[in-house]
């Protein structure tokens, strides 16, 4: 099994660059299961509409993972509930709507898509090791996706390391510069700490600079915009699945930018 991951997509550009160029990695890489975290997708850069998910869903993505700004755009609570294909973290505490996983048949086997996020400089959530624990049962295949949304990557490893062996892979988003190392564990599972962003290059992080920059000399509340002018970036990374075991075989960076301009 091949799974084509995208990591966070911001503003304008990154919905951009996932329509110009998600059907061509599909072309050329043949994934059986596509995912993208879809949590800054809208022009603001916080949460994502029913349309972007539409689109996002048309352009090639069967799974749209979320993050700690799930709820930034309030018009998702009018979809949240009928979007199969939309999962939100699924530590969020209380009783939250939507759905925190989803499955996806790939021929002869299952695959659960899991967002799961950290607690580490984040806001309160429940432990998402002990989520993942009580999940596992439910879930019941040996093929686990997990976006782990979160902010260090101490906790993002640790979570891998943790469920090495039991789950099928632990890709991070939420930081937006991709890592360099992407792995397979002693025990079978995929893990990469951060998948990276795909919105604007030349941008921090996807907002402007200029804002940016000020909030650091300066140390007040500064208002961040996105980026909406100049080239874009397309990160994230494709993994392979030994198809009886369910454990991982490779996993691959993948990154489109100015400075690695697509290669069929």
């Amino acid at each position: 099994m091949r799974i084509l991951f995208v990591g966070d997509v911001v503003g304008n550009i990154g919905q951009d660059m996932i329509h110009e160029y998600l059907p061509q990695l599909k072309r050329d890489l043949k994934p059986q299961v596509t995912i993208v975290n879809g949590e800054n997708s809208t022009p603001v850069g916080r949460g994502i509409s029913q349309n972007i998910y539409k689109q996002l869903l048309k352009d090639g993505a069967d799974v749209v993972t979320m993050g700690n700004h799930t709820w930034d755009n309030a018009e998702l609570y009018d979809f949240i509930g009928s979007a199969k294909r939309l999962v939100r973290p699924a530590n969020f505490p209380g009783n939250a709507p939507g759905q925190g996983w989803t499955k996806v048949k790939v021929n002869q086997q299952t695959l659960a898509v899991v967002n799961m996020q950290g607690r580490v400089f984040m806001n309160p959530m429940d432990d998402p090791f002990a989520k993942m624990q009580s999940l596992l049962p439910e879930l019941d295949t040996d093929f686990v996706f997990v976006d782990f949304h979160a902010e260090t990557t101490s906790e993002k490893r640790a979570f891998a390391m943790r469920y090495d062996g039991q789950l099928s892979a632990v890709v991070g988003t939420h930081t937006h510069v991709q890592t360099s190392d992407a792995q397979v564990l002693a025990g079978g599972t995929a893990f990469m700490t951060e998948a990276g962003m795909t919105g604007p290059a030349d941008s921090v992080l996807g907002m402007q600079a200029d804002s940016v920059i000020e909030r650091f000399e300066n140390q007040r509340p500064t208002r961040y915009t996105v980026q909406e002018v100049g080239p874009g970036l397309l990160s994230g990374a494709v993994l392979d699945l030994n198809d009886k075991t369910g454990h991982a075989s490779s996993i691959h960076p993948i990154l489109i930018s100015p400075q690695h301009p697509y290669q069929a």
